[in-house]
């Protein structure tokens, strides 16, 4: 597992980047609203990928959108699958859009 690895925001680009020894391995594209946060597609660059990056994006993602207070809608089902796995992240999502992250989805 690579030791350098970075996740931040770039909202001119509408997305969250992981880097790897500064290099960009992924990103979580969104659309962001004043009242919450549509993340649409996630995507790890093939030499990146089996290295959980996926899911430590999402993480850092989902992270900052609690922080900013954003509800999340999971259009990504990339996204959608982890908080499926991962509860403590279904109190994110918008009440509009829970079926998205409901089980057996």
């Amino acid at each position: 597992m690579p030791e350098n690895i970075e996740v931040s925001d770039h909202p001119e680009a509408s997305r969250f980047e992981i880097l790897v020894d500064g290099e960009v391995a992924g990103f979580a594209q969104y659309r962001r609203r004043p009242n919450k946060i549509f993340f649409t597609h996630t995507e790890i660059l093939p030499k990146f990928e089996g290295m959980g990056l996926g899911s430590r994006l999402v993480v850092a993602a989902l992270d900052q959108s609690r922080t900013a207070g954003l509800p999340v809608v999971p259009l990504c089902p990339f996204v959608a699958r982890y908080i499926r796995r991962h509860p403590e992240y279904k109190d994110l999502v918008h009440e509009d859009y829970l079926d998205l992250v409901e089980d057996g989805e």
